[in-house]
């Protein structure tokens, strides 16, 4: 009896206006990424050299506040910390934001055959521990921040979460989930299985054929919860099949995701090596190119044109000549082909993105190089053209805008998240400093201090 006296008043609580006038229905903000747990209290940090807006010149003798896991103030000269606060001395170090690393792949340092056979033999838990340990590498190195680019398992969707939530120790991470190409194409996790197990490989959902196909793709990962999506315009290095690094998806595939994706609010990074795959990307509006390998006049009119980045992975020939020294059989034939090739051309299209004014954002393909080394990118983007200070705003602030995260992190302003690494020496003389870090504060926890 209750029931039927209350249902009046509900229906009159919940009533819709009439037909005739219109509903305004405001929408919701754009989705942001959960706000990191900062460490709580002040500290106050004297740096002797500081480097707090990469782009320009440094500042002598500055200190920094934190509060609470952000910035509240830089200020020139060493003040006086206040009741309480922690200091932290610098002031013999050249002090800068954290590093962001735009290209990771968290979940395995293992390459070639031996990567191949882990998937078959490692337990998702095993590989989980994996992705932690190299998370923490990572960060050891001063990379603060990083966006992982495939992982077809979840393991890294779940230790993004993990450290959001202060579960566990690693840079901010920007997960893809896993990455989507057409069937045969570089995310295929068929290619050199034997065709009884293909059914079951692709249970994942990381293929699509034909358009409709593709959007149900990306909706697959959006639902993942993933931050950012990737796809594969064309073949990879490292797929175990000799199609080549040309385009391997149709106009309305590759259109079909890019659409989708910027429907949900998500950026896409596209991996094309291939002019053919590059060019048919920033047509349709892709936000970065990894690797570029092979690009051409149209490649450089179609980067000036928009507003993509360009994200060069040239420390993937160090893993490759690595495990080659150490294994000459490291790779299956078909692959090592394309390494050879990768190897002599590697750094070709930097020169020439660079000097046609092309935007920058450092990655480093990490997982195919070795996690904790990240830093090894910066001389070979010196080597081939860039300066010092343009490599560190390749992997500050350049990065962090790719990211959507410029309001966050890449300079160290007030109101920013207080991601701190410091070197001995000037890397704006010799970058090759910052594969030293030796002071490393994530989300204003000091992580790492090496007096």
């Amino acid at each position: 009896m209750r029931r039927l006296i209350l249902l009046p008043l509900l229906l009159t609580a919940f009533a819709f206006p009439a037909a005739s006038q219109p509903i305004d229905i405001p929408q919701p903000p754009p989705a942001r990424m959960p706000a990191p747990p900062g460490a709580p209290g002040v500290s106050v940090i004297h740096a002797g050299t500081l480097l707090d807006r990469p782009g320009r010149p440094p500042r002598r003798n500055a200190t920094i506040v934190v509060r609470d896991g952000r910035i509240e103030s830089v200020q020139d000269g060493f003040i006086d910390a206040p009741a309480g606060a922690r200091v932290i001395d610098l002031r013999d170090r050249f002090v800068l934001p954290g590093l962001i690393d735009s290209h990771v792949h968290l979940d395995s340092d293992r390459a070639g055959n031996e990567g191949f056979m882990a998937d078959f033999t490692d337990s998702v838990a095993l590989r989980s521990q994996e992705a932690a340990w190299n998370a923490r590498k990572t960060l050891d190195a001063g990379f603060t921040t990083v966006r992982n680019l495939g992982s077809s398992d979840g393991v890294t969707l779940g230790l993004r979460d993990a450290i959001t939530r202060g579960w566990a120790i690693g840079p901010r991470i920007v997960d893809a989930g896993g990455g989507i190409s057409a069937t045969t194409g570089h995310s295929d996790p068929t290619l050199g299985i034997r065709e009884e197990l293909h059914d079951e490989l692709r249970a994942g959902g990381t293929n699509c054929d034909g358009a409709e196909d593709c959007r149900r793709a990306v909706r697959r990962q959006i639902a993942r919860g993933v931050d950012v999506i990737k796809i594969a315009t064309t073949g990879g290095v490292n797929s175990r099949i000799g199609l080549g690094l040309g385009a391997q998806m149709f106009e309305d595939e590759a259109r079909a995701l890019i659409e989708t994706a910027h429907l949900y609010g998500r950026r896409v990074a596209v991996h094309a090596h291939g002019a053919d795959g590059v060019n048919l990307a920033l047509r349709l509006g892709a936000d970065s190119i990894e690797h570029g390998t092979l690009m051409d006049d149209e490649s450089i009119r179609l980067f000036r044109q928009g507003r993509a980045y360009y994200v060069p992975t040239l420390s993937t020939v160090n893993g490759y000549l690595e495990r080659i020294r150490t294994n000459p059989n490291a790779y299956s034939p078909e692959v090592r082909r394309k390494i050879d090739w990768r190897i002599q051309i590697t750094g070709l299209s930097l020169q020439r993105a660079h000097r046609a004014g092309v935007r920058i954002a450092f990655g480093t393909d990490a997982g195919v190089s070795m996690h904790g080394r990240n830093a090894d990118e910066f001389p070979l983007m010196v080597q081939h053209g860039m300066t010092p200070e343009q490599a560190i705003v390749a992997a500050t602030v350049n990065a962090a805008d790719l990211l959507g995260l410029a309001d966050e992190v890449g300079t160290l302003e007030p109101g920013r998240v207080a991601d701190i690494v410091a070197v001995r020496g000037d890397p704006l003389s010799d970058v090759g400093v910052l594969r030293n870090v030796n002071f490393v504060m994530s989300r204003g926890r000091v992580h790492r201090h090496d007096q």
